[in-house]
């Protein structure tokens, strides 16, 4: 799986060329086009049409090119898949599939993308992005994680998630009278999973939305939380939440510093032929060494730290 920044996505509504002309040029990490929850029925060929436009004509810089098609219960799907990769696939990076609830639908994605490149002569693999959304995709999130090399990623679907088990929710990522009800935190539970099996499986995590654009406070507590449970990165549903998410999903400055240090340690103990090392008065395992080598793996990858 290659390795790519993916801290925040912006999602645009395929039905609004402004808008997509605006996210392309959005200091996001990645840029999905969502051909079904922002596009009515009506629209959804002529969204298409502009999906293939956006990849064909924008400058999307170095972010990532994706596009969110309709779920396979519908009668868009095949269409968005065929329409979108024939005409723009060696533009696309990733297809992100809604409402994911067996391995049997990455399965049938990844099919029909390997027969799409192989007859329109596209060498490079276009990868798979998950949205978890259902009860039955987190009974089966196992599978899901583990059913193709073309996918990359599981991201949290919060709004669906909450339909899906009849739990209320009054706005998506935003807590209210029942979070303060429960004693703990209520999506701890999906959230675990979801990055569980990501990391699992070598597979990214990113977070879902958070539908209070007026509330930069509680965004940021999102963001901290959705980081603290291990994801990579966020879903962003406006602009102005881009620069928090950037901020927020890299690894600290102190946090950073101490990963150096013990890489740097673990280093030279090698090489002096020791075994056990400590620093600071504590003592650093194996655990420890494998943390540091991911904290800075992640902050090259962010452009923190040099190759």
């Amino acid at each position: 799986m290659p390795e790519r920044l993916e801290r925040s996505v912006l999602l645009v509504p395929a039905s609004n060329w402004s808008m997509i002309q605006k996210a392309a040029a959005a200091p996001a990490d990645a840029v999905c086009i969502d051909l079904e929850d922002a596009v009515a029925p009506a629209e959804k060929e002529a969204a298409r049409a502009n999906v293939v436009r956006a990849f064909k004509e924008l400058d999307f810089g170095r972010k990532l090119k994706q596009f969110r098609m309709n779920g396979l219960d519908t009668s868009f799907a095949y269409r968005d898949l065929i329409e979108v990769v024939e005409e723009a696939g060696d533009r696309l990076d990733l297809v992100v599939v809604p409402k994911v609830s067996a391995a049997s639908d990455v399965h049938f994605v990844a099919t029909l993308l390997t027969q799409i490149e192989a007859a329109m002569g596209i060498t490079r693999p276009i990868g798979i992005e998950a949205l978890i959304e259902t009860a039955l995709a987190c009974v089966n999130i196992r599978e899901i994680a583990s059913s193709s090399p073309r996918l990359e990623a599981l991201i949290y679907g919060a709004g669906d998630y909450a339909a899906s088990l009849r739990m209320p929710m009054a706005s998506i990522g935003e807590p209210d009278e029942h979070d303060a009800l429960y004693p703990g935190h209520r999506w701890h539970h999906i959230m675990h999973t979801i990055v569980s099996a990501a990391r699992a499986f070598d597979k990214r995590a990113i977070d879902s939305p958070f539908a209070g654009i007026r509330d930069p406070e509680g965004f940021q507590k999102a963001c901290a939380i959705g980081r603290a449970m291990g994801f990579d990165g966020k879903w962003c549903i406006h602009p102005g939440q881009i620069a928090a998410v950037n901020a927020t999903f890299v690894p600290p400055e102190a946090e950073l510093r101490w990963a150096q240090r013990v890489l740097d340690a673990t280093a030279a103990a090698t090489a002096e032929g020791h075994g056990a090392i400590s620093l600071d008065g504590r003592m650093v395992d194996v655990a420890s060494i494998r943390l540091s080598q991911t904290i800075v793996a992640r902050a090259k990858l962010a452009g923190l730290l040099a190759e």
